[in-house]
């Protein structure tokens, strides 16, 4: 059973923010005029993606979960869902405002399993974009108050960004991606979002989109505190690794490949993004050629594998 990568099928996803660039750059058939979200690994209800290869080809992410739980090193009996959810994303106009609830508040007001801790590498950005991450309010009467009169310009903070900053979003984080941003977000297996500000804009049909400010307000962090990390790297042959962050949901690192390099794979499994380039890997007599837009998973039946080319990789797991 697979002694090979898993590749996957995005799930392209229309968003009244999006563009073209998920077609233009990566390469994906979307299907709408605003295709803003490709959920290239993703075992959610909402976009499960399908697998290209192997004995499974055809099948969802989430069958291959759910059945033959040898792929991810896990107790078929434990009823758990598939942690993590791989998107790119493509912000051609401002994204909502929000904020997302954490697994206790999850739990108990959505009957889901997971809230949403996040985290974003941007993988391209026009001149003097920027994102809101957070907020400047002291106290939660402070915040509700600013919420509730609309001021937006004193209570967000705004953050420059560029191609290659990575971003850590943890649960209860005001957040918005800005316009002009391209971004691969690793994320819990989640799709519970708080709208708390969306610019005044309307939908299809002239009706403005819902807004969530009293669950925004009570499961916003307060007062903001901006996450705190340091980035690792280290050198196995012609690759360079960097680890992003590594937390209680995720760890999440940048790859970065001139050349070969042979590996043993540690984890229960490993999601790969390939982000730049091209590559081939090679995992016992089988050889995969990947590149740019293409995604995958290195199940648990794969101990051994090697990678050769010029490429980047987003690289994660639980």
């Amino acid at each position: 059973m697979y002694k090979e990568p898993i590749l996957l099928e995005p799930v392209l996803q229309e968003r009244i923010w999006g563009g073209n660039k998920l077609h233009t750059e990566f390469g994906y058939q979307t299907p709408y005029e605003h295709t803003g979200e490709a959920w290239v690994i993703s075992a959610h209800p909402n976009g499960p993606s399908i697998i290209k290869n192997g004995m499974l080809k055809g099948h969802t992410l989430q069958d291959a979960w759910e059945k033959h739980s040898e792929l991810f090193n896990r107790a078929e009996a434990d009823g758990a869902s598939y942690p993590l959810l791989v998107k790119i994303l493509d912000a051609n106009e401002n994204l909502s405002v929000q904020v997302h609830p954490d697994d206790s508040y999850a739990k108990e007001k959505e009957g889901v399993p997971y809230g949403k801790t996040e985290c974003w590498y941007v993988l391209d950005a026009e001149e003097d974009a920027e994102l809101i991450l957070g907020h400047h309010a002291k106290s939660r009467k402070e915040l509700q108050t600013a919420m509730e009169n609309g001021e937006w310009d004193s209570l967000l903070k705004r953050v420059p960004v560029t191609a290659g900053d990575f971003v850590y979003v943890p649960s209860g984080t005001i957040h918005a991606i800005g316009a002009g941003i391209v971004i691969l977000e690793t994320q819990q297996s989640s799709d519970i979002t708080y709208r708390v500000y969306d610019y005044d804009r309307t939908d299809a049909d002239g009706n403005p989109r819902e807004l969530h400010l009293k669950k925004a307000a009570e499961v916003t962090n307060v007062p903001h505190e901006d996450p705190k990390g340091e980035i690792i790297q280290e050198t196995i042959e012609d690759l360079t690794v960097r680890k992003l962050v590594e937390e209680a949901y995720f760890t999440v690192y940048h790859w970065d490949l001139r050349g070969k390099a042979i590996l043993e794979r540690k984890e229960d499994f490993l999601q790969v993004s390939v982000i730049k380039g091209e590559a081939t890997i090679t995992t016992g007599d089988k050889t995969f050629r990947i590149e740019k837009g293409m995604n995958l998973i290195i199940p648990n039946t794969v101990k051994d594998f090697s990678i050769q080319g010029n490429a980047e990789m987003i690289v994660s797991h639980t």
